[in-house]
């Protein structure tokens, strides 16, 4: 049976009597305050195991008493509640010493395992320093999909952990690099970014790795490469499925000795270099195919952080576009909003090119558009005229997905590129099975978004039973994401 003492502190008295009777059926004895003084008091006097804490309170905010409380108890595990679900309040959390934070609302079975958690761990763990203070939000949206990645950052933050961040193009892989080095440990370090397909193949060795003096054709004077520049920051290798094999072997060596050699160089060097790495390849196919290293893959994917595609969180559209209209009245464009007609068409809208696709519309639209108003028709145009405007699936008429091309056409097509990659020899059994997962996961995800998540509808419109469709749910571990109309 559990046991321990904790402290809730939250302005709302019915989420206190929720919590109360939950640690209590757990097996705690709880004690619950409505201000940041009392808290304070009782755990200045040496009450409560743990604090579970709301952040905003009438008295005082908890970031601003958390540095406080861990002054003179840094051992008491806090966790940290907000319904400020952003990016900020989840780094905040965990710089401030926090040993968790919750998004609102949150599940009472999540929250008792993260106390059981957080009484039987070790003590004695300090907190990195402040991160810099900056009211520009690196990463926005408050959907269930991006509080999981908020907290994963967090976590991540204090720690030189390799990450290998994959998502579709637009996504904002590069973002979420940058934001892991801005409020990380090594800040005060340099951020260098290198993305592998901009770089000639023959050349990324040499990129990456500096080179010396007549190590080849045309090397007059030793060159730098991206690991020293990098050297005690971190070194974000973008695309990174597009690495030649040469490359890969020697960034291998780099990750399991800590050191390289440039080209032409014998003398090996040491680095001290954090790597995060990204893709919007499914690197197990390439290491199929053979143009990938699956001892790399391994040596890279040890926190692998997977974004969301925009589709996957339309509920934060609104949020990403009034962020845009911020930043690009800023750089000196007019104010700009949108009507309800006008959101709800983004809204519904599949954002084959993701936040990036996103923000480049904010753009136009600013600078485009006279009135300071936004209107349904004005996006219908607009979305219409986008290359990949047309639905990306078919219906009863035969309709065609992107660039007029049809779907059975599209499949060919993937298929005769897949088969090109393995030269002379044949890809590895499972071939129907593998191709008719990736035909079925954006099928049925494109039927749950279009029903706001409504599995009953959705099976509905496939045409399929809804047990059926639950399992196929389970079995391509597809997320499912409700939204209110």
């Amino acid at each position: 049976m559990p046991n321990g003492n904790i402290i809730v502190a939250d302005d709302d008295a019915a989420i206190r009597t929720v919590l109360n009777q939950a640690l209590s059926r757990a097996g705690y004895e709880v004690r619950s305050t409505g201000n940041c003084a009392t808290l304070w008091r009782w755990v200045a006097q040496g009450e409560g195991d743990l604090v579970i804490t709301d952040v905003v309170m009438p008295d005082e905010n908890v970031f601003d008493l958390l540095p406080r409380i861990k002054r003179v108890r840094p051992d008491l595990p806090i966790i940290v509640m907000s319904a400020q679900n952003t990016f900020m309040t989840a780094i905040r959390a965990s710089e401030r010493g926090a040993y968790e934070y919750l998004p609102k609302p949150f599940d009472l079975k999540e929250l008792t395992a993260i106390v059981g958690r957080a009484l039987s761990r070790p003590r004695g763990i300090a907190p990195a320093g402040a991160p810099p203070e900056n009211d520009d939000i690196p990463l926005v949206g408050r959907s269930p999909a991006m509080q999981e990645i908020y907290r994963a950052l967090a976590r991540l933050m204090p720690t030189d952990l390799t990450v290998m961040i994959t998502g579709e193009s637009g996504t904002g892989k590069e973002l979420v690099a940058r934001a892991l080095h801005d409020y990380g440990r090594r800040r005060a370090g340099p951020f260098v970014p290198v993305n592998m397909a901009a770089i000639p193949r023959d050349l990324i060795e040499s990129e990456l790795f500096g080179h010396e003096k007549g190590a080849f054709t045309g090397a007059l004077t030793r060159s730098a490469g991206r690991f020293e520049q990098a050297e005690g920051g971190t070194l974000f290798l973008d695309e990174i499925g597009d690495m030649p094999m040469e490359a890969q072997t020697r960034l291998l060596r780099v990750l399991q000795q800590g050191e390289y050699t440039t080209v032409g160089g014998r003398v090996p060097i040491k680095t001290n270099v954090r790597i995060i790495a990204a893709t919007n390849k499914d690197l197990r196919v390439s290491i199929q195919q053979g143009i990938f290293r699956e001892d790399l893959f391994f040596r890279i994917n040890v926190v692998p952080l997977r974004l969301p595609a925009l589709r996957e969180r339309s509920e934060d559209v609104p949020d990403l576009i009034r962020h845009f209209f911020v930043l690009v009245e800023r750089e000196g464009l007019s104010r700009k909003q949108l009507d309800g007609e006008a959101m709800e068409r983004l809204k519904r809208y599949r954002w084959p090119g993701n936040v990036r696709e996103l923000e480049n519309l904010v753009r136009r639209l600013a600078a485009l558009y006279p009135q300071e108003t936004i209107t349904g028709p004005v996006i219908e145009a607009e979305l219409d005229t986008l290359p990949l405007a047309q639905p990306q699936s078919i219906n009863g008429s035969g309709r065609k997905v992107a660039d007029n091309e049809t779907l059975s056409g599209a499949v060919e097509r993937h298929m005769s590129e897949y088969f090109s990659g393995y030269k002379d020899t044949l890809p590895p059994p499972g071939l129907y099975h593998r191709v008719l997962r990736e035909i079925e996961g954006p099928l049925i995800g494109a039927a749950l978004a279009a029903t706001r998540g409504n599995q009953i509808r959705a099976a509905e419109l496939l045409g399929v039973n809804r047990n059926t469709l639950r399992k196929k749910v389970r079995d391509l571990d597809l997320q499912v994401f409700r939204t209110s109309r």
